[in-house]
């Protein structure tokens, strides 16, 4: 995009929404009393259409390289807001105070860096990245620019926690308890009460297409490696391809090991050691898996099963003083009247408009958000390796691995950086 185009775009939606007054322009972190924040959305083809509207909020630019997304989320808004081709305008307008990433997980990173350059606090869609390197350049972005950043998924401190039956609250004050003992394994699968969506997988030898008129596949495509258009690539489908995702995994990995990160304790440290017993995977097509398995340096395990396998008795938790199955049914012996006498777990910052106006971190923020999703990309590495690997959560790479090493910073096309 030409620049005095670009600067013709901002100046108009600047003129279209003159009534807001931005928040940084009144001194960092400030919010008059009967003002509202403003948010900017990338991406509305799907998520991003479902985010239009949240509480104490006002939606002022939407940024899509679909002309039909554009169009669909603008007939979503009773009132005219900025519309915005290239992600960089939207992120440049100085009546955005958040900037909603909607978008691929392949670009989250080099949004969520831009973003945070640019003053702006984030919320971001799962996973927080798509690969282990892009996260710590993220980390380190909102470290430097001191950006308030939220991870879109909240089951470590709200509402009951998919088919498992229960919030994570009382489950994390189990754990924190010792009654169950440690190390602890936890088991996430249908049995449990989740879904890897493995209905996620991609096609193999796609046969190219013609790019839609409406679609700019291009800068869609960003810093992915340049393949021929085929509509199961892109939109609805993405997730199927390593480019762009990592299948179910990718999906909805975050929403599922996040929580059990936060219960067992880990948010400031990795894994050491990954698992995988899965089919040879394709190099551009995401596959199906039967198992990954997660072990901590203390023996904690985390341990996720595909499909139908595993055992349909095994507890969500296994610990060898006790289990706890879905429905927070717990086989020690009068555990609800011993759980009493221990403290809750700590409150946690869950009001994100609040974490704008005071500077204090969400509670899924980019530092645990970055473990939780580390989590999630060691995963994919070893999917795409089919090898256990080792990990060092101090370093943040693989030990002794080249070949994973090379996928933690995958190369971005040109000129696409962060």
């Amino acid at each position: 995009m030409k620049t005095s185009r670009r600067n013709f775009i901002k100046t108009m939606g600047g003129l279209a929404l003159f009534t807001i007054v931005p928040r940084r322009a009144l001194g960092k972190g400030f919010v008059a009393p009967s003002d509202q924040l403003a948010k900017g959305i990338i991406g509305v083809g799907g998520m991003g259409r479902g985010h239009l509207n949240y509480d104490g909020t006002r939606l002022v630019a939407i940024c899509d390289v679909d002309k039909n997304h554009l169009a669909m989320g603008q007939s979503l808004v009773p009132e005219k807001i900025a519309e915005y081709h290239d992600f960089r305008d939207l992120i440049l307008d100085p009546n955005v105070d958040i900037v909603h990433i909607a978008t691929p997980p392949h670009w989250h990173g080099i949004m969520s860096v831009e973003a945070a350059k640019a003053g702006k606090d984030i919320w971001c869609e799962k996973p927080m990245t798509r690969t282990i390197g892009e996260g710590k350049k993220v980390m380190e972005a909102v470290k430097q620019y001191g950006n308030i950043f939220r991870l879109n998924t909240w089951f470590r401190f709200a509402d009951p926690f998919y088919g498992l039956g229960t919030p994570v609250k009382p489950l994390k004050k189990l754990v924190q308890s010792g009654l169950l003992g440690w190390p602890l394994k936890v088991t996430i699968s249908g049995y449990t009460g989740f879904n890897w969506k493995f209905f996620w997988v991609g096609k193999e030898y796609l046969e190219p297409e013609p790019i839609p008129a409406e679609l700019d596949y291009d800068m869609w495509l960003g810093p992915a490696p340049c393949k021929p258009y085929n509509h199961h690539r892109v939109h609805q489908t993405f997730r199927g391809y390593w480019d762009y995702d990592g299948g179910g995994l990718g999906d909805m990995g975050q929403h599922y090991i996040d929580p059990v990160q936060y219960m067992l304790g880990k948010d400031e440290t990795s894994p050491v050691k990954v698992e995988v017993d899965a089919p040879q995977q394709h190099p551009d097509a995401v596959g199906t898996w039967r198992s990954i398995t997660y072990t901590y340096e203390d023996g904690c395990q985390i341990v996720l099963w595909g499909g139908d396998y595993g055992n349909p008795d095994t507890p969500y938790i296994a610990g060898p003083k006790g289990n706890v199955y879905k429905n927070f049914v717990c086989d020690i012996p009068g555990w609800e009247k011993k759980l009493a006498d221990y403290p809750e777990p700590d409150t946690q910052q869950t009001d994100m408009l609040e974490c704008i106006r005071t500077r204090q971190p969400f509670a899924l923020n980019e530092r645990n958000g970055f473990r939780s999703s580390t989590i999630v990309n060691m995963g994919t590495v070893a999917l795409r390796l089919n090898r256990t690997l080792h990990f060092d959560p101090v370093q943040l790479q693989f030990v002794n691995d080249e070949a994973a090493n090379k996928l933690l910073d995958q190369p971005m096309r040109a000129p696409w950086n962060i």
